[in-house]
């Protein structure tokens, strides 16, 4: 998406990191420049206001909600695996099917 107007930094590089921005896991010269974006670019603005609204819904909705202490830790694992580049993204992974037995990729296709 790009709203047509020229930026220092490109609408779609922004909406691109938009959530990054929106969860502060990015220094804080980024997030400097997506406020100044923001203050130039309405219609980023305007996305970044619905995203910001929806988090918000979800928090207040789900966010009472404990979350198992094991798959905390899975999914943490799993996260620092594909950080370090020891895990390909979808790689190995299991997946979970509707009704909760964990599937891998080689028995989740039509047999």
């Amino acid at each position: 998406m790009s709203c047509g107007e020229p930026h220092e930094t490109d609408c779609a590089e922004i909406l691109d990191h938009l959530y990054e921005f929106l969860d502060r896991e990015m220094p804080d010269s980024a997030c400097t420049k997506f406020e100044e974006h923001f203050e130039e670019c309405s219609p980023c603005l305007e996305k970044y206001g619905l995203e910001q609204a929806v988090k918000k819904l979800v928090k207040r909705c789900c966010g009472h909600d404990d979350v198992p202490t094991d798959l905390r830790a899975k999914v943490m694992g799993r996260i620092e695996l594909i950080r370090s580049g020891e895990v390909a993204h979808g790689s190995a992974m299991t997946d979970v099917d509707q009704q909760g037995a964990t599937v891998t990729p080689a028995s989740s296709g039509d047999s």
